[in-house]
């Protein structure tokens, strides 16, 4: 059995922490996107940095799925909060991944059915939320789990907060959790998505502030899973 482990985060601070740790590296660079390959805590890994949206996230997903055939795929980074009880630097934990912007209702679906698998909700794997949420709780992090919502915008204004948050009971947003989730499920590939917050209210502010510290508290929660998973 393969028991390679997948990462992939968006931005380069999402994942340099993860590479800074490897031993044992091999890369190879596929559609532009740089797979490295080496161990963690004598676990085998894989890590990508896809880019930014739901395409990009898909697109290194499936590269990442057919080349490495992981056994599991985490997708780490940062995102934005949709409720009062989860504050900046908190973590998001995922139980299940929803397109926000997917939306065919004008022909009768629900918002955020994705068509061909006719599914809204995607859940992630017990097994990887319940390691995710062990590894914050080794770091003392504060952590809540429920629905992450992913979509090819970032979330500023608080009527889009309120619509993602009351359609779907999502606890954070960002925008590429879902397309990996969407990959995974159909290829069959376990999966979890982990998100340390960067920004509440003042969205943009927030985030150019917190981005970098939260992105370094998810890549401390990554490695604490490798260690535990």
């Amino acid at each position: 059995m393969n028991n390679l482990i997948g990462i992939i985060g968006a931005m380069d601070i999402e994942i340099e922490g993860i590479l800074a740790s490897m031993t044992d590296v091999s890369s190879q660079k596929i559609s532009q996107v740089t797979f490295y390959k080496g161990k963690i805590s004598d676990k085998s890994v894989v890590v990508a940095k896809c880019g930014i949206g739901k395409v990009f996230a898909a697109m290194c997903a499936q590269a990442m799925i057919l080349n490495y055939n992981p056994s599991v795929i985490i997708n780490t980074g940062v995102a934005g909060t949709l409720i009062k009880q989860l504050g900046i630097l908190d973590v998001a934990v995922a139980k299940s991944v929803v397109q926000h912007d997917m939306d065919t209702s004008a022909i009768g679906d629900p918002v955020g059915l994705i068509s061909g698998i006719n599914v809204v909700d995607i859940f992630t794997d017990d097994c990887v939320v319940n390691a995710l949420k062990a590894a914050c709780d080794k770091l003392n992090y504060r952590h809540q789990e429920g629905t992450i919502a992913s979509g090819d915008k970032f979330i500023s204004d608080n009527l889009d907060k309120e619509r993602i948050k009351n359609t779907f009971g999502a606890i954070a947003c960002e925008m590429e959790g879902a397309a990996i989730g969407q990959v995974c499920y159909v290829n069959g590939i376990k999966f979890g998505v982990l998100r340390a917050i960067s920004d509440g209210e003042g969205a943009e502010m927030d985030y150019s502030t917190f981005a970098p510290l939260a992105a370094k508290h998810s890549i401390e929660i990554i490695k604490k899973f490798i260690e535990i998973y």
